[in-house]
């Protein structure tokens, strides 16, 4: 555990480093590649939450960690949501924006990182989110 000297900045940090290893165990990267998971956690969540009307995505939003709240909504402009894509579309983009080789396919990625998310989200939420879902993009995010 990170000592910072503020509850709330240790919890958040410890949270953020359990939800990466997760990543990892699942994926099956050393911790060395903790760069590559975050990379990975980054440009799933920034994907999903571009793809979430306003509301949606600040409910969603609401629901991570503090510091993984905070990448989750770096960078993001609400004027410019939603972004209508299909299921195709939205594995192009996370191809395009995650920088690092893998083994298999962009599939497999994705459903590492909603699946360890969907352990750290209330499961009435985790419902919302699937009920939001275009039918094409629905079958990405695991029940």
């Amino acid at each position: 555990m990170v000592a910072t000297g503020f509850a709330s900045f240790d919890t958040t940090v410890d949270k953020t480093n359990r939800l990466l290893k997760e990543i990892e165990d699942a994926y099956g990267w050393p911790k060395e590649r903790r760069k590559q998971s975050y990379a990975a956690l980054r440009t799933v969540l920034h994907q999903l939450r571009d793809r979430l009307t306003v509301d949606e995505a600040v409910q969603f939003g609401a629901q991570l960690p503090m510091l993984v709240r905070g990448i989750y909504y770096e960078g993001w402009r609400p004027a410019e949501t939603p972004v209508k894509m299909h299921s195709e579309e939205f594995y192009r983009r996370i191809r395009h924006d995650f920088p690092y080789s893998i083994q298999g396919d962009i599939e497999q990625l994705v459903h590492t990182v909603l699946a360890t998310l969907q352990r750290h989200i209330s499961e009435g939420e985790w419902d919302d989110l699937r009920a939001r879902m275009p039918a094409d993009l629905v079958t990405v995010i695991p029940a």
